[in-house]
Parts: structure tokens; C-alpha cells; sequence
């Protein structure tokens, strides 16, 4: 096999465990970033439901909201500087809370019935409880680091 043989299948497998054959970031295992993912994901789907003229006002800002949650928690586990971590979380905390504010929202317009509004807004709370967690362990770390 020549060398650019050999480079070209090494580039096909960058990225990839060997025993898995897909590689998982970081912070894919934080059950945390795992929930907001899933709620994104719901969120999303509502576009479904929501009138035309809506669909470019409340959903985009809802959508942008929710993805960055998830977007931020993910920042936040891969950056480096302990307090870069702890920024990352803190606007993915308020994020999560704008999204309860659209949520609220749509619900008071008549889109989303009372349950389900209730249930993502306590699925977000659950997501904010877990942001607190992490941002408590961080600074035990950095604490315990100096």
C-alpha cells in the first residue's frame, strides 16, 4: 500500500471509534445537554401547529432560544478556562428561560394547551436545575484546583 493510499483511508476514518464507529463529543453524555436537545427537538415540531402568521414571528424566536440552550451547554463543556465553562452555562440558563417566556406566550395566543405548556416549562426548570448543578461543580473544581 503507497503512503497516499494510506493517508487517504486514514482520512475516511477520522472521527470515527473503532468500536463504535461513530465518535461521541463530550458533552453528548451530559444528561443535561441530552434534555435540552430533546426539547429543542419539541420545539421545532411546533412550527407544525402554529399559524402562517406566526411562523416567522414567535416560532423563529422560540426556535432560536431553545437551540441555544443546548448550543451553549455544549460551549460551555468543551471550553477550557473554567470561567469561559461557567459563561457558557449562564447564557444557556438564560435562554432556557426566555424559551419558558415564549412558551407562555403562545400558550396566552391560544397555540398550546395549558398541559403542554406546563410540561415544557417544567422540563425546562428541570434543565435550569441541571445547568446550577454543573455550574456549582465547575467552581468546586476550579476551587479545588487552586
Amino acid at each position: 500500500m503507497s503512503i497516499s493510499e494510506n493517508q487517504d483511508i486514514s482520512r475516511q476514518n477520522i472521527g470515527k471509534s473503532v468500536d463504535r464507529g461513530k465518535t461521541v463529543p463530550g458533552f453528548e453524555k451530559l444528561w443535561v445537554w441530552q434534555k435540552a436537545h430533546a426539547l429543542r427537538l419539541k420545539i421545532s415540531s411546533l412550527r407544525k401547529i402554529l399559524p402562517i402568521s406566526e411562523r416567522f414571528k414567535v416560532i423563529d424566536q422560540i426556535e432560536r432560544s431553545s437551540s441555544s440552550v443546548a448550543d451553549n451547554i455544549a460551549e460551555g463543556h468543551t471550553s477550557y478556562y473554567y470561567q469561559d465553562k461557567i459563561k457558557g452555562f449562564y447564557v444557556a440558563r438564560k435562554e432556557a428561560g426566555e424559551t419558558q417566556s415564549h412558551i407562555r406566550a403562545l400558550e396566552g395566543k391560544g397555540y398550546l394547551i395549558s398541559k403542554t405548556a406546563n410540561e415544557l416549562i417544567l422540563s425546562y426548570e428541570e434543565v435550569i436545575r441541571g445547568i446550577n448543578g454543573y455550574v456549582r461543580w465547575v467552581r468546586e473544581k476550579r476551587e479545588r484546583g487552586k
